[in-house]
């Protein structure tokens, strides 16, 4: 709720199990909620208590279990079925199943148009039909004639165009599916274990539609794409319920944004180049920032016009612009972020491991699925600290460099750093005995594949810990400097700061290389950059030297790069104020559009802005970002928060992702010091 639709939540367990008694509580809390939001409760108790809430209380309440899915799924049923060229009111649906969720499915598939007489369902005991004497009374109107008492699931399927699970794992066949009529849609949305698994039904016939309750596949029924949203509308104008018409009109639109063009933030998650409406993509992605200002508006709308709303909005395009102002990009880029992390962890060497910040991130890495953390140091003390602050860190492996255990890999380590560095002041002593110390050690292991990427600096100076990923893994191709980038995460958006942490007083030719590799990084992110080059004079206005600068280094970015988005120098308000730039300077490139991307002209200025910016306007960062290498190593602030460590985590292993071919799952389930040899 709060990270997709910025409403204050509290989770509440009530110890009761008497349907009556429930009621009677939860009614209770009413005058302290605007909303309440039913979970995990099971068939057939969740109607009488959804029923009897929504009688007694004035504020809305839904049952997700139910609701949730059928909104979902709805919605995705509407998307396939025109894909397929077929209609609603003419489609034989099949549905196993028959809980809270199934049964609301249906009730709505029968709202949006489909024929009570075309849909047969199924429970544990068969087919729910007029002569059985155990259907609850709110699953009659579902009964088919007791002509059909002898169907099974396999004969119901025969000829049908839909199927819709919502049971159990494994009971659909490849030959069910076969059987079906031409072009059909399968929902198998049981979840861990689908009615039949993706592979199996994509590859049973040609003219499928999958859909599934699994991330791991296309067409991902979640119910995240709709309770916070419905809630955000419903709220937002004092809706006493939710009622019909706004779980239709949530239905629609999330058909409807389904066919609009997919922004960039989206595809970066997924690792796609182009995410297009189809039989691969009928329902939105969760990460999708367009969810919130698309939904909780139609609902407020439904609210409206069916009469439950006590509040009425008028601005809509300004109701628009508060929905979008609540979260602001940078949850969407986070979520983004560790979700495309996560779709492909790397092994990352934590280089300060004997230190409880680095220990409590790693774990926190491990357990979200973005990497497979490497931990250098003292066994023995790093399980010390890691116990005395119950840490699991049982399954990661911990490699000290200083004992016997690794002296054979410190001695090929060492050869391989004598060579690089043999004609640079470095004897074989020297090499071998740098390899025990951890950065160099680290940086080794990045550099001949055996992890993807590390992290260190915790503990130490910036400059000690960024020589040995200089002397080991090198520039980037065509790079002449690296340089330090931190990330901001704004209302407005994400914030690009360079440089921040390297270059002292870079020349204006350093400055446009620190630029290029900024607009790169960016790039990466699927942001496009718009550049503001930043000094105390406004576009010509001094002639000193350090204007000039500035300037010279602006010509350059644009000789290199002439449709980059590049501007300056300017002041730092121009970059942020469009009335004051287009009154006075209506030339300039970043008319119109949001600058994404500050370049300072040396680091003292770079530093302190950054240091301020998150003090005083309170805005979570990442960073500093090194940008440069040939494979990512990055760098952390002295006395970095775990918060802090955890981003940077994400950051490399995403950047790795576009750096190292290696299969990680392949080399994690083959390496010996992996305790748990697959996730």
């Amino acid at each position: 709720f709060k990270i997709f639709a910025d409403i204050d939540v509290f989770d509440i367990e009530i110890n009761e199990y008497d349907p009556v008694k429930f009621v009677e509580i939860v009614k209770a809390l009413e005058p302290t909620f605007g909303g309440i939001n039913l979970e995990d409760i099971k068939a057939p108790e969740c109607f009488y208590i959804e029923t009897e809430l929504k009688k007694q209380c004035n504020i809305p309440v839904m049952h997700d279990d139910q609701h949730g899915t059928a909104i979902i799924s709805s919605a995705a049923l509407l998307n396939a079925l025109e894909i397929q060229r077929k209609k609603i009111d003419k489609v034989r649906i099949v549905v196993n199943g028959a809980g809270a969720a199934a049964i609301a499915c249906t009730n709505l598939y029968i709202s949006l148009g489909a024929k009570p007489a075309n849909i047969m369902m199924f429970d544990v005991n068969g087919v729910l039909h007029s002569g059985r004497t155990d259907v609850e009374d709110i699953k009659k109107h579902l009964c088919v004639s007791e002509k059909f008492a002898g169907h099974t699931l396999a004969k119901a399927m025969k000829d049908a165009d839909v199927f819709v699970g919502l049971s159990v794992g494994n009971v659909v066949t490849q030959e069910m599916i076969k059987s079906m009529a031409r072009n059909p849609i399968v929902f198998a949305m049981a979840n861990p274990d689908p009615e039949i698994t993706y592979a199996e039904g994509m590859a049973a016939r040609k003219d499928v539609i999958m859909a599934t309750g699994r991330s791991d596949f296309p067409n991902q029924v979640n119910n995240v794409l709709g309770f916070p949203y419905i809630f955000r509308g419903a709220l937002d104008v004092r809706a006493t319920q939710i009622n019909e018409a706004m779980k239709l009109a949530a239905v629609q639109a999330l058909a409807k944004l389904t066919k609009a063009p997919v922004p960039d933030i989206v595809t970066l998650a997924y690792n796609e180049k182009q995410i297009k409406f189809g039989p691969l993509y009928i329902i939105p992605k969760p990460v999708d920032p367009r969810l919130l200002a698309t939904v909780s508006p139609a609902v407020a709308k439904a609210a409206m016009e069916s009469g439950v709303a006590r509040q009425a909005i008028t601005d809509w395009e300004r109701y628009d612009i508060e929905l979008n102002n609540r979260l602001g990009l940078d949850n969407q880029l986070s979520r983004v972020l560790g979700a495309k992390a996560r779709k492909d962890p790397k092994r990352i060497v934590f280089a300060d491991a004997e230190n409880i910040r680095i220990l409590k991130a790693a774990q926190l890495v491990y357990e979200d699925g973005v990497g497979y953390p490497i931990l250098l140091g003292d066994e023995e003390k790093i399980r010390t600290i890691a116990a005395a602050n119950s840490v699991d860190i049982d399954e990661l492996p911990i490699i000290n460099t200083k004992n016997s255990d690794t002296q054979h890999l410190r001695k090929t380590f060492g050869e391989l750093f004598f060579q690089k560095r043999q004609r640079k002041g470095v004897n074989m002593y020297e090499a071998n005995k740098l390899m025990k110390e951890r950065n160099h050690f680290g940086c080794m292991m990045v550099e001949t594949g055996a992890a993807d990427c590390m992290i260190s600096g915790l503990s130490r100076n910036y400059p000690v810990t960024i020589k040995p990923a200089l002397e080991i893994i090198g520039l980037d191709e065509g790079v002449k400097k690296i340089a330090g980038m931190y990330l901001l995460f704004t209302k407005k958006g994400p914030l690009f700061l360079a440089d921040t942490t390297v270059n002292f007083n870079p020349t204006a030719e350093e400055l446009a290389e620190i630029t290029l590799l900024v607009a790169r990084e960016v790039r990466q992110f699927n942001i496009v950059p718009r550049i503001a080059m930043l000094s105390y004079s406004n576009f010509g206005s001094s002639k000193s030297p350090e204007a000039n600068l500035v300037r010279r280094a602006r010509e350059i970015v644009k000789q290199k790069e002439p449709t980059l988005v590049c501007e300056g120098e300017m002041q730092g308000i121009l970059a942020f104020n469009q009335e004051i730039l287009k009154d006075n300077y209506p030339f300039s490139e970043l008319i119109n559009g949001d600058t994404n991307v500050l370049i300072f002209p040396n680091l003292a200025s770079g530093n302190i802005a950054y240091n301020l910016l998150q003090e005083i306007g309170g805005c979570d960062s990442i960073g500093p970002i090194l940008l440069g290498l040939k494979k990512p190593v990055h760098v952390l602030q002295l006395g970095s928060s775990v918060r802090s460590i955890f981003n940077m985590a994400v950051i490399a292993v995403v950047d790795a992702q576009s750096k190292s071919k290696v299969d990680t799952r392949e080399a994690i389930r083959k390496a010996a010091f992996w305790k748990k040899r697959s996730r």
